[in-house]
């Protein structure tokens, strides 16, 4: 019998863990999987439970203590496999995860931005609005392999937990705030804002006035006034990736999202997610690349616009992160 990967094998002591702490404690499955996760990155049992449940649970924390060489890949993919476990059984229609391979590419392409950036050895600091359970942002900062600052805001507190255990066990530098990211203070001058965006309305009027993506009538658009408040603060020619739905330019109000984009950024490229990832295609998103304006930086002659093809088909998906590593070269050359 083949022996199970390091992935497998945190997996199993999560999801187990999980399924006690959630039966005896009546909790959601998520919630349990803060728990335990917590618990293995103490290395010890953290709260009071039974002693029946103590005795099944301690096993399972010294199985982690006595694997080594977990790699950070590992753990966010054995959490990310349970977190998707997770979400199938919760009814919060906002919890949903990146697909590995989207977070993977923007990791990627985050990684070669970087590489053009004069930081001088200051670690990059990357800021998610959106953060969810921290598989984008970890993902983003495994990739880039270099010593980065995460941060993040998130307005569930079961996914805010999951992100911190996250982070805490793949050992990244991530600051967390449990917040409205549309509300909220941001930190200014960041390197980098990643975001899976969520999609909706934002439902306290009151506050979105302030913004000029607000709707002329009813609630905005949650992922609009996102977009605005991460232009607005992040550093002059700092980067952003944002996942967006496919009809971000198509509703009523996207022409004074343009408008905005226009007048604070420049829009580097609009690429389509490949229409297999949805059982939807009406919930097909794509990945929108923008750049703060900067006295001195060229906007491209024109954004590059492409349909990207199946992740699962190695050849055809090669050759277009080809063409897009070399469109961003001849962008990035000088700037």
């Amino acid at each position: 019998m083949q022996e199970l990967t390091h992935t497998e094998k945190v997996f199993s002591v999560l999801d187990t863990g999980a399924e006690l702490l959630e039966k005896e404690e009546d909790v959601t499955y998520l919630e349990a999987l803060a728990e335990i996760g917590e618990m293995i990155f103490q290395g010890s049992i953290t709260k009071s439970l039974n002693p029946e449940l103590e005795k099944k649970v301690v096993p399972l924390i010294d199985d982690i203590n006595t694997m080594s060489n977990i790699s950070k890949e590992e753990y966010r993919r054995a959490i990310q496999l349970a977190v998707l476990k997770g979400m199938k059984e919760a009814t919060q229609p906002h919890h949903a995860m990146t697909p590995d391979a989207v977070s993977l590419f923007i990791g990627y392409l985050v990684k070669k931005i970087l590489g053009y950036e004069q930081l001088k050895d200051k670690p990059a600091v990357i800021f998610d609005p959106a953060v969810g359970s921290g598989n984008l942002l970890t993902a983003v900062m495994n990739q880039i392999g270099a010593k980065s600052n995460g941060i993040g805001g998130e307005a569930d507190e079961t996914l805010l937990r999951l992100s911190y255990v996250n982070s805490n066990l793949q050992e990244h530098s991530v600051d967390l705030f449990h917040q409205d990211s549309v509300s909220a203070p941001f930190v200014d001058n960041m390197d980098v804002i990643i975001s899976d965006l969520p999609v909706g309305f934002y439902p306290n009027d009151d506050m979105a006035v302030n913004f000029k993506l607000a709707a002329d009538e009813g609630h905005s658009y949650v992922h609009h006034l996102l977009i605005e408040k991460s232009l607005k603060h992040i550093k002059p020619g700092g980067f952003l990736f944002f996942i967006v739905p496919n009809f971000l330019f198509e509703t009523e109000e996207a022409k004074k999202l343009h408008e905005f984009i226009k007048s604070e950024g420049i829009i580097y490229s609009l690429m389509q997610l490949p229409k297999t990832m949805f059982k939807n295609e009406k919930w097909g998103k794509s990945i929108l690349v923008l750049r703060k304006k900067k006295e001195g930086i060229k906007s491209p002659k024109q954004a590059l616009l492409v349909e990207l093809p199946s992740f699962s088909n190695e050849g055809a998906l090669g050759d277009m992160v080809q063409r897009i590593s070399s469109w961003f070269d001849e962008q990035l050359k000088g700037s």
